[in-house]
C-alpha cells in the first residue's frame, strides 16, 4: 500500500513539473511571438526619412543626399548675348528690360552673374536703394580675409581664389591696405560716386546718356564691392595677370584699370558664356555681350 501511494506521489510530481516545464515554455513562445509582431510593426511604420512612399499628391523625394546643383553650360549654338543671358537667367530672378537704368548697370558690372562658384551668393539684382539693403544683403555671405591685409575681406570664395593668386605672385592692393578695394558699404559706394560726379550725371546714366563715368566709378548701390565679389589692385606684369586669371579674377570693367571682378571660371570659358574680349591700352577687359 505504501509503494502504491509513493508511486502515486511521484506520478502527481511528475506531472507538475512537466505542466511548469509546458507553461515556461509556452511563455517563452508568446514572448518570441510577440517580439517578432511588434519588430515588423515598427519596421514597417518607423521607415527612415530617405525612404518615401511615392503618390499622385506628393512626389518622392530622397532626403539621404544632399544635392549639389550641376554647374550651368550654356548651349554653344547661340549667340554670345543669348549665352550670356541663359546663364545669367540661373541666378538672377529677373533680367530688365533692355534700354532701362538696371539694364545698363547689368551691362557694365553683371560679370559677375555667369559665376557658378556654389560656394558665392549672388545679389537679387544690380541695384541696392540704400545702406540697410546692402546691410541685409551682406549679413547673409560668408566672408574671408585676405591674407596681409588689416581688414580687406570679400566672400570666403573669392577670397581664397585670391589669396592662392597672391602666394603665386606678389599683387597688392590699390591701397596697399584696407578695407576700401575690398566689400564696401553703401555709404562708402556713395561718397566714391560723390567724389566724381553728382546728381546730374547720375540722371544721365538712368536716361542712358551717359555711359562712360561707369568706367570711373559705380552710382550709388551699384559696385561690385558691395557684393564682395571686386577688389581694386596694383597689377603691372602679366605673371600677375596670369596667377589671377588662373584663379577666377578678370577686369570686367572696360577702363577701370585696377578693378578685378571675381567670375570664378577659367579663361577658356569666357567667350562660351558670352564674354567678348577687349584690349585697350595694352590691358585684356572681358566685356558683357549685352
Amino acid at each position: 500500500m505504501k509503494l502504491t501511494i509513493k508511486k502515486h506521489k511521484d506520478i502527481t510530481r511528475f506531472i507538475r513539473k512537466a505542466s511548469f516545464i509546458s507553461i515556461v515554455i509556452g511563455m517563452i513562445f508568446v514572448l518570441v511571438a510577440s517580439n517578432e509582431i511588434t519588430h515588423h510593426q515598427f519596421a514597417r511604420t518607423s521607415q527612415p526619412l530617405n525612404v518615401c512612399s511615392p503618390t499622385v499628391s506628393s512626389p518622392c523625394i530622397d532626403t539621404s543626399r544632399e544635392i549639389t546643383p550641376k554647374p550651368f553650360i550654356p548651349n554653344p549654338e547661340l549667340n554670345s548675348k543669348q549665352r550670356f543671358l541663359s546663364a545669367i537667367s540661373q541666378k538672377l530672378p529677373t533680367i530688365p528690360q533692355a534700354g532701362t537704368y538696371e539694364y545698363t548697370l547689368l551691362r557694365a558690372y553683371g560679370a559677375v552673374f555667369v559665376n557658378q562658384d556654389i560656394g558665392i551668393k549672388l545679389p537679387p539684382k544690380d541695384i541696392f536703394a540704400n545702406e540697410q539693403e546692402t546691410q541685409d544683403f551682406q549679413a547673409t555671405l560668408t566672408m574671408g580675409h585676405v591674407d596681409g591685409t588689416n581688414d580687406c575681406y570679400l566672400q570666403k570664395s573669392a577670397a581664397d581664389a585670391l589669396n592662392k593668386a597672391r602666394v603665386q605672385q606678389h599683387i597688392p592692393l590699390k591701397s596697399g591696405y584696407g578695407s576700401g578695394d575690398c566689400t564696401r558699404t553703401f555709404n562708402t559706394n556713395l561718397r566714391f560716386w560723390q567724389k566724381y560726379a553728382n546728381n546730374q550725371v547720375l540722371a544721365k546714366v538712368q536716361q542712358g546718356k551717359e555711359t562712360k563715368i561707369l568706367g570711373l566709378v559705380a552710382p550709388p548701390g551699384t559696385s561690385q564691392h558691395l557684393w564682395g565679389l571686386a577688389i581694386d589692385l596694383r597689377v603691372g606684369s602679366k605673371e600677375q595677370r596670369k596667377a589671377l586669371n588662373q584663379n577666377g579674377w578678370f577686369q570686367t570693367v572696360e577702363n577701370d584699370v585696377p578693378h578685378w571682378t571675381y567670375v570664378g571660371l577659367t579663361e577658356d570659358n569666357l567667350p562660351l558664356f558670352g564674354f567678348n574680349k577687349q584690349v585697350v591700352r595694352g590691358i585684356t577687359y572681358w566685356i558683357t555681350p549685352l
